[in-house]
């Protein structure tokens, strides 16, 4: 598992939010996508899709290796770099407030904590563009025994980016390439603390998770747990020189600090994608910022996502890997349709794959 992969690594909802579950055969073959999603790398797999049908529910494989236990379908999971969606829109709702600038530098925010940058902007954190190298990089990962015996350690955000700007820019000058950094998001937590006096967990808990009532979501900080009901997730790591599954449900998870250390349910993302997208949280002219590419030929915003389906749909969000689990939470423009995938693996397969033939037959049905 390499490490951008195993670290790629954040109002009311539309009218189907308020229609019954479906399952099954009700929607096609969603559920077969799913159980293929599972059987080309997943342990466990849920699903929640919505439109103007109503909500369809499904998982796949089992919660828990050794046992026949169901993935449940509202249960918690890490979200990974979806937690940057959050994060730029907390950004960008400072923006609105004039509270920042997009076009401000990071010296000016973090003096000194950043070598170039006098040259660098908030802007081009977000986007990544600022060519800050990626910390992940500089990391252990797994299978080593090196990974396993930081399993438990917290990581501050200033020792993180310090081991990043040790390195040259992946980028020079800013702004003129795409290069994803998850530094860069850390340095946005840090901006959010400047600018407001609070954490940007505790702002990201009261101007997003609580009006959107996103119950199942959180800011975890040090704590390694991840709340019930939840599919245990695992790592392929090598505690006899062999790589087998080992049980990486719990975890200090300050290793993703602001790039990617958040928590949710498939509900949950679906409400705060389709929030988002409908200018619930950030006003038209900054959402259309969100929508804009950082480089040529990037599909990459301010901390938005986006792809176009077989059909031709484009459809906004984000995905994530926090190690033992991955997520994808897309909506379509229009807000109509919504659709969030989150599943867990014991090898290092990639699904990516399987899991946007599921979105397309939710997109595109």
């Amino acid at each position: 598992m390499s490490a951008a992969a195993a670290v790629a690594v954040i109002v009311a909802g539309t009218a189907a939010s308020a229609a019954p579950a479906q399952h099954g055969a009700d929607r096609g073959k969603l559920q077969e996508w799913l159980d293929h999603v599972v059987d080309v790398g997943a342990v466990g797999a849920l699903a929640e899709v919505r439109d103007e049908r109503g909500v369809w529910r499904g998982t796949g494989g089992v919660a828990e290796l050794g046992t026949e236990r169901a993935v449940p379908a509202r249960g918690h999971f890490r979200v990974g770099s979806i937690s940057k969606t959050f994060v730029a829109t907390v950004v960008l709702q400072l923006v609105d407030e004039g509270e920042l600038g997009l076009d401000d530098t990071v010296e000016s925010w973090l003096p000194g904590v950043v070598p170039g940058g006098e040259g660098m902007t908030v802007r081009q954190l977000l986007n990544h563009t600022s060519g800050v190298y990626d910390y992940v990089s500089t990391l252990p990962m797994p299978p080593g025994q090196e990974f396993v015996a930081n399993r438990w350690r917290t990581w501050t955000p200033d020792e993180l980016v310090r081991r990043a700007v040790a390195n040259p820019p992946s980028v020079d000058p800013p702004g003129s390439r795409y290069s994803y950094s998850n530094t860069g998001y850390l340095l946005l937590g840090r901006i959010i603390e400047k600018a407001t006096g609070r954490s940007y967990a505790e702002e990201i808990e009261q101007r997003v998770i609580e009006p959107l009532r996103l119950r199942g979501t959180s800011v975890p900080g040090t704590s390694p747990h991840v709340p019930l009901p939840r599919p245990r997730a695992y790592l392929p790591v090598e505690p006899g020189g062999t790589a087998h599954p080992t049980d990486y449900t719990e975890m200090n998870p300050s290793l993703f600090g602001a790039a990617g250390e958040m928590i949710s349910t498939t509900r949950d993302l679906n409400r705060f994608v389709a929030a988002l997208l409908d200018g619930s949280l950030v006003s038209d002219h900054l959402l259309a910022e969100m929508k804009k590419p950082g480089a040529e030929g990037a599909t990459y915003g301010l901390g938005l996502d986006w792809y176009d389906t077989t059909c031709g749909v484009r459809v906004y969000g984000n995905d994530g890997d926090a190690l033992a689990y991955q997520a994808w939470s897309y909506s379509t423009e229009d807000g109509r349709r919504q659709a969030t995938v989150g599943l867990t693996s014991d090898r290092p397969a990639d699904p990516a794959d399987a899991v946007h033939a599921l979105l397309d037959e939710a997109f595109c049905d």
